[in-house]
């Protein structure tokens, strides 16, 4: 997990169309990145469409908005056009960036134990630097939450 005040980590990724987003080539307004395990499941489909219904608001504070996973860009084209998403799909298939940003984590489910994406967001400011962070995030009400920090900024 980044603390807070350090700087982003910069990347450069592909997006659900194959176009390259380099994070320091955004510099100058808030960027939301959220980090979520895995395309077209229940609650990551809950995570993205609600990013997705709040884009336009998240817009007119200035801000850019992208989900990461590992899935592939086909992978992300698919679950994108399937659930009429708007907001930017980012991926990290060989999952550098969800190391850098410390969200690839041993996981435990039914005990068994594997890596996997920690659910994740986090704000960074204008000049690139960690803002806030919400780390094991809990869907409901967490991109209102984010909402109103960019908002706060």
């Amino acid at each position: 997990m980044l603390d807070i005040a350090s700087p982003a980590p910069d990347f450069t990724l592909p997006d659900s169309d194959g176009n390259d987003v380099t994070l320091s080539a955004m510099q100058g307004g808030p960027i939301v990145l959220f980090f979520y395990p895995r395309d077209d499941t229940s609650v990551c489909t809950k995570e993205s469409i609600a990013f997705s219904e709040h884009l336009a608001d998240f817009e007119a504070a200035g801000a850019k908005v992208f989900g990461i996973s590992k899935d592939s860009v086909a992978s992300h084209a698919k679950f994108a056009k399937k659930r009429e998403l708007t907001v930017t799909l980012l991926s990290d298939e060989n999952d550098s960036v969800c190391e850098d940003y410390g969200v690839w984590k041993e996981k435990n489910m039914y005990g068994r134990k594997y890596m996997g994406i920690e659910r994740t967001t986090y704000l960074i400011d204008a000049n690139g630097s960690v803002a806030m962070t919400w780390p094991k995030v809990k869907v409901p009400g967490h991109v209102e939450a984010v909402l109103a920090a960019v908002k706060a900024l």
